[in-house]
């Protein structure tokens, strides 16, 4: 069975997070510049099979656009057209970075250990995507 990948985009860093082949459990993959995001996904997507990307929807407490999704939206553009083939679906990534700074307090990172936001950002693409594995259950 072909993996869900999971995509937190940022304006400098992605962090990226995959499920096994069974699609149960979610990982964090690794954390990349945005600028090289393409070349990694062409890379992985020659190496793995990968059935579906889940890419976080930013968004405002009362449920509008957050000041991020225009930016969003210009990586999906570029997204759809280097991958046509690839099935794409958007997830409310609403809490999701601080959810991840709480997961790390509490793993008993240390406060220095916490700076880390390529960290943050691996964390919040593997909470995105558990989220999205759990909502297809």
């Amino acid at each position: 069975m072909p993996r869900i990948l999971a995509i937190d985009y940022g304006l400098k860093r992605t962090g990226i997070a995959v499920t096994d082949e069974m699609q149960i459990i979610a990982s964090g993959l690794t954390t990349i510049a945005s600028d090289t995001l393409v070349v990694f996904l062409k890379d992985y997507f020659s190496k793995e099979k990968v059935e579906k990307v889940i890419i976080g929807e930013p968004k405002q407490m009362d449920g509008t656009p957050s000041e991020s999704a225009p930016i969003i939206e210009k990586f999906i553009k570029v997204f759809q057209k280097e991958f046509p083939e690839m099935k794409l679906d958007r997830v409310d990534e609403r809490f999701t970075s601080k959810m991840a700074f709480q997961t790390m307090i509490d793993s008993g990172l240390k406060k220095n250990q916490r700076k880390n936001k390529g960290l943050i950002d691996e964390i919040a693409a593997t909470i995105l995507l558990q989220d999205y594995l759990q909502y297809k259950r």
